[in-house]
């Protein structure tokens, strides 16, 4: 549609259905006002006369496996009804221009930005030229666009700004110039390329994929070329809780050599055994050679190895819960899975600031607002700072929320609701 017959149709109401799928009923008139703020902007800055469309991209939250994504583990992971929104048009130019609300206009010349820097420098940009590389590199039709995007999924927060980011470049490129044909799966694979190879992040596939696929999802990533993804169908809003996500304040921006820290030192034990990654191994084995181990590696990376055994255990019994409908094994799999991580992953706080622990208290406040309640909490995502997720029961769950912005500021608690679809045009 022409910007103007965007407009008209919003005003209308002729994506109020739509809205009310994805992000639920009660979210319709915000949502509508969300997206006519956004095409208003894209006018103002890339004109009227251009033939736009409207669309989304989940953020995502981890629900079960921490940290065994890149080691070829298993997760259980859902998209949310926080995300990426976007207003964008073609162009003839073979320039992509992405002004996202907050920060500076990228502008990239997909014509000469086609392989990565010498040193990568982490900024957007990089996402943008990765994800186009990774469109040509398997074939696709790439071309210029201009895009206005605004996003609630906020950055640092662990609930995967930049996979849905770059999910949502390869979400525009696909319906552009592909006529929606790139699969959401394979969109999350080249999204992963995009951050390893152009942006310099050796991030696994998780989140892209959570954040494109929609729903919850259990992924077996053994294979990562062709990880088998399950549709979970169990509705955590029917059941009584609501999942809650504490943003703590701290920020993931600096924290790269931390991240970097946990595959590599799970892949070094892998590789002490001539395998690639941990999945190739079994535990016993593992746990033999801990002598060994221990003074070749240091006592961390045995403790994280025995993390990733542990976890991709409690996954399949938190799978088989979700399956029976049984709320309370899959609650005991979310506290293990988060004592696990706090104690032997050791990504509740960075050693490089242990004055800011702010994870740490959030998950402290949860044990003490939620203990001897059916619930259940733990560290959110890639850890070290940021957030904490918790499934509260719905009676409670203002009372938690007033709890928790009291001690970490108005508005960190935030309630969300799990939306059925990812990467979408609206």
């Amino acid at each position: 549609m022409k910007i103007t017959e965007l407009k008209s149709a919003l005003l209308a109401k002729q994506f109020d259905e739509r809205f009310s799928y994805i992000y639920g009923a009660e979210a319709v008139e915000a949502q509508r006002a969300r997206y006519l703020a956004a095409v208003d902007a894209f006018a103002e800055i890339y004109g009227n006369d251009r033939d736009a469309a409207l669309y989304s991209v989940a953020g995502r939250s981890e629900l079960s496996g921490n940290h065994t994504d890149h080691n070829f583990g298993c997760v259980i992971a859902a998209s949310i009804d926080l995300d990426i929104i976007a207003v964008a048009a073609p162009n003839n130019e073979n320039v992509i221009r992405v002004k996202s609300a907050g920060f500076k206009e990228d502008v990239i010349d997909i014509n000469a930005f086609t392989s990565p820097r010498e040193t990568p420098e982490g900024h957007s940009d990089e996402l943008i030229a990765g994800m186009v590389a990774g469109f040509r590199k398997e074939g696709y039709a790439v071309g210029g666009f201009d895009a206005y995007t605004t996003s609630n999924v906020l950055k640092g927060s662990g609930i995967s700004s930049s996979a849905a980011f770059e999910d949502m470049i390869g979400n525009i490129l696909s319906h552009v110039y592909n006529d929606g044909k790139v699969d959401n799966v394979e969109i999350a694979k080249l999204a992963q390329y995009a951050e390893n190879v152009f942006f310099g992040k050796p991030c696994g596939l998780m989140d892209q994929v959570a954040c494109a696929v929609g729903g919850i999802v259990a992924i077996d990533f053994a294979d990562p070329k062709a990880p088998i993804i399950e549709k979970m169908d169990f509705d955590v809003s029917a059941a009584g809780y609501n999942l809650c996500i504490v943003n703590t304040g701290g920020n993931h921006a600096d924290l790269t050599d931390d991240y970097a820290s946990v595959p590599a030192e799970m892949k070094a034990v892998a590789a002490h055994f001539g395998k690639k990654v941990l999945r190739e191994l079994d535990e016993a084995t593992v746990i033999a050679a801990i002598p060994t181990l221990r003074e070749k590696l240091g006592d961390r990376a045995v403790l994280r190895a025995l993390h990733f055994f542990a976890e991709n255990r409690r996954v399949a019994a938190q799978k088989e819960a979700l399956r029976k409908g049984d709320i309370d094994a899959f609650f005991d799999g979310v506290i293990a899975s988060g004592r696990s991580s706090f104690c032997y992953l050791q990504n509740v706080y960075t050693a490089k600031n242990l004055s800011e622990q702010g994870l740490s208290l959030a998950l402290c406040l949860a044990d003490n607002l939620l203990a001897g309640k059916k619930a259940a909490w733990r560290v959110h995502g890639g850890g070290f700072a940021g957030t904490i997720q918790a499934f509260v029961p719905t009676s409670e769950v203002e009372a938690f929320r007033s709890a928790m912005d009291a001690a970490f500021g108005e508005g960190r608690c935030m309630v969300l609701r799990i939306r059925p679809v990812g990467a979408v045009k609206i």
